[in-house]
C-alpha cells in the first residue's frame, strides 16, 4: 500500500513554535491534544485575547471557551474541559525553504534528467558538505571518545576560520552525513559534545605519500579545539542562512545535555541539511536589584499599598428587588427564545432548579440594552452568582450596578522603579505584588468550607510608568477593591482546582523578556488592558464613583 506523506513548516511565532500544546479531556479522563491546525488557530485566538472561539469555521462544530476552559459542541450543547500544556517547542526550520527532492521508485528505474541545482546559500553549503565528506572518504567522520574535563563555551574564542559577526556562547553545531557513520561499525562512540564536523576531520589515509601535508583529524583536538572549532563553524552558517534549532543547557555540566544536543544534529543530518544548535533567549521575569531608597511612590496616588478582606455581605434587599431596578414589564413577549432556559418567551420559563418566587411566565426587558428574557431565569441567575447588588445580561455582558467578585483577601502593593521595560525605554517602571495567602473558602466561593491553595505568589507585574500606564493602575485599584483581580477556580495551566486563579484580566509577569507572551515588548497591551477592565464594569466613570 502506497500512501503520500507531506512535510509542514510552521510560523515560530505559532503554537508549535512556542510550544504550546491545546488539549481536550476524553471520557476517559486523560487528555486528548487537538490537531496542529485546531491547535493553531485556539491559540491565535488566546493571544488575542477573545474570549472564545468558534471552530466552525475550519470545519468543526465547538466552542472554545477560555473564561471556563471548557469545549462546547454547539449541537448537544456537551460541555468537556481544555487545557492548555507548555510542551517542548516544534523542531522548526527557518530562513529560505529546501527545494523539493525527487527519489527514484526503484533502484533500476530510469533517472531523470538532470535539473539545475539550487543557487540559495544553504543548498550551496549541503553540496559543499556533501562533496568535502565524499572526498574525504570513510575515515573523516570517525569519532573518538573524550575523557577531559568539559570546558564552557564561555571561555571558548574563535579562530581565524571564518569571519564576521561574533557568535553567541554555547553555539554548537553538527554536519556530516550518515553514510561515513555507518561505515565505521562499531568503531564509532559518541562524544559528550555537539561539536562534530566531518567537513573539518579529513585525514590523510596512512602510506600516503610525502608530498601532501596531512590535516588534523578530530581524533588529534581536544575539546576545548572541537568546541572553538564549532563556534567558528557555527559563525558560517548562520551568516549563509542554515536553520537554527534551539537546545536548553548546552553549557550544563552534565555530558547527557551535549549528547541530546549531537544526535538531534545527527539525526537532522540524515535529510541532508546542516543545522545549527543554540541557546535560546533566557527568560528575564525580574528587574535587577532594587534598593529601599531606590523604590518611589507613584505620583496622585496615595499609599503604596491595599488590602482586601472579606466580603461585606448586603443585607435587605432579595433578588426581585434588584431586578426591579434594571428590568421593564414586557406584557407582549417577543416571538423568540429566552437566552437563559432556550425556551419561547411566550411560554413559561423552562428553568427546573430551585424556584423563585416569580411567576415563570412574566417576561421583563433590560433597559440598558433592551434584551427580553423571563423573570423566573433573571432571579435563578442572580441567585447563582455573587448576589452583590449587580446584573450582567447574559447576552451582551453589559453591567447594571457595581459588579464585585469573589477574590480572597489579600494584599497588593505598588510603586515606581528605576529601571525602563523593553518598547519603554523612555520611563521607569511601575511595579505591582500581589500577595493572597491560602485558606478556606467563603461562602460566595465554589465549594464554601474547603481549603483552597494559593500558587506563584508573591506575583510580580509591571506597567509603564507613563500617563496611560498609571491610568491603568488607578482602574487596577478599582479592580482590587472589587475583587475582580483574583478568583478562586481550576488552573488552566496545571489543571489544579480549589486555587487562586487570574479573572480575565491579563498582567504582565516578565519584565525584560516575552517568551510566553506575559512580557514586552506589546505595544497592544495597555489598550487591550483597558477593555478588559471596560468589560468588567471599571472604567474613568469608575473612578470618579470611587471618590464619591
Amino acid at each position: 500500500t502506497i500512501r503520500p506523506v507531506r512535510r509542514s513548516y510552521y510560523d515560530p511565532s505559532s503554537a508549535p513554535g512556542k510550544g504550546v500544546v491545546w488539549e481536550w479531556e476524553n471520557d476517559s479522563g486523560s487528555w486528548t491534544p487537538y490537531d496542529m491546525d485546531v491547535g493553531i488557530t485556539i491559540q491565535r485566538a488566546y493571544e488575542k485575547q477573545h474570549p472564545w472561539v468558534d471552530l466552525s469555521t475550519i470545519g468543526f462544530c465547538y466552542v472554545i471557551d477560555f473564561a471556563t476552559m471548557g469545549q462546547i459542541n454547539r449541537q448537544t450543547q456537551r460541555k468537556r474541559r481544555v487545557r492548555r500544556r507548555l510542551d517542548m517547542v516544534y523542531p522548526l526550520i527557518s530562513g529560505t525553504l529546501p527545494k523539493s527532492q525527487s527519489w527514484p521508485a526503484s533502484p533500476g528505474a530510469a533517472t531523470a534528467p538532470p535539473v539545475p541545482a539550487c543557487a540559495c546559500p544553504q543548498c550551496l553549503l549541503v553540496m559543499s558538505v556533501k562533496a568535502t565528506v565524499s572526498a574525504a572518504g570513510p575515515g573523516a567522520a570517525t569519532l573518538q571518545p573524550r575523557k577531559a574535563p568539559p570546558v564552557p563555551p564561555a571561555a571558548a574564542k574563535a579562530p581565524v576560520l571564518a569571519s564576521g559577526a561574533k557568535v553567541p556562547n554555547g553555539m554548537a553545531t553538527v554536519r556530516g552525513s550518515l553514510k561515513p557513520l555507518a561505515a565505521q561499525g562499531s568503531q564509532q562512540q559518541a562524544v559528550s559534545t555537539p561539536a562534530l564536523s566531518s567537513a573539518s576531520s579529513a585525514t590523510s589515509p596512512p602510506g600516503a605519500g610525502s608530498t601532501k601535508v596531512s590535516r588534523p583529524g578530530l581524533s588529534t583536538l581536544n575539546r576545548s579545539h572541537l568546541q572553538r572549532l564549532a563556534i567558528a563553524q557555527s559563525r558560517v552558517l548562520i551568516a549563509s542562512g542554515v536553520p537554527t534549532v534551539p537546545v536548553k543547557n548546552l553549557t550544563g555540566s552534565s555530558p547527557v545535555n551535549p549528547a541530546l544536543a549531537g544526535i538531534t544534529g545527527i539525526l537532522m543530518s540524515a535529510a541532508g541539511l546542516p543545522v545549527c544548535l543554540t541557546r535560546p533567549p533566557k527568560l528575564v521575569l525580574h528587574p535587577p536589584p532594587v534598593s529601599k531608597s531606590e523604590i518611589q511612590s507613584i505620583p496622585g496616588i496615595s499609599h503604596t499599598c491595599r488590602k482586601t478582606t472579606k466580603k461585606q455581605a448586603k443585607k435587605g434587599k432579595t433578588p426581585e428587588e434588584v431586578l426591579k431596578k434594571y428590568l421593564q414589564k414586557v406584557r407582549h413577549p417577543p416571538d423568540e427564545d429566552c437566552t437563559i432556559c432556550m425556551e419561547r418567551l411566550s411560554a413559561p420559563s423552562g428553568y427546573k432548579g430551585p424556584q423563585p418566587a416569580v411567576k415563570p411566565d412574566l417576561v421583563g426587558k433590560l433597559v440598558k440594552c433592551g434584551h427580553v428574557f423571563h423573570l423566573h431565569c433573571l432571579v435563578a441567575m442572580y441567585n447563582n452568582g455573587n448576589k452583590d447588588g449587580s446584573l450582567q445580561c447574559p447576552t451582551c455582558k453589559t453591567i447594571y450596578g457595581v459588579k464585585t467578585g469573589t477574590q480572597p483577601p489579600g494584599k497588593m502593593e505598588y510603586h515606581i522603579i528605576p529601571h525602563a521595560l523593553p518598547g519603554h525605554s523612555d520611563c521607569k517602571t511601575i511595579r505591582i505584588i500581589y500577595n493572597i495567602p491560602p485558606g478556606v473558602q467563603g461562602p460566595e466561593h465554589p465549594n464554601p468550607g474547603k481549603s483552597f491553595t494559593a500558587r506563584g505568589f508573591p506575583r510580580h507585574c509591571y506597567l509603564p510608568d507613563s500617563e496611560k500606564g498609571r491610568k491603568v493602575l488607578k482602574l487596577l485599584l478599582v479592580a482590587w477593591d472589587r475583587r475582580l483581580i483574583f478568583a478562586i477556580g481550576t488552573s488552566s495551566t496545571t489543571g489544579e482546582s480549589d486555587t487562586v486563579i487570574w479573572n480575565e484580566i491579563h498582567h504582565k509577569t516578565e519584565f525584560g523578556s516575552n517568551l510566553t507572551g506575559h512580557g514586552y515588548p506589546d505595544i497592544n497591551y495597555l489598550d487591550n488592558v483597558l477593555a478588559e477592565l471596560a468589560a468588567q464594569g471599571i472604567t474613568e466613570e469608575s473612578l470618579v464613583q470611587e471618590k464619591d
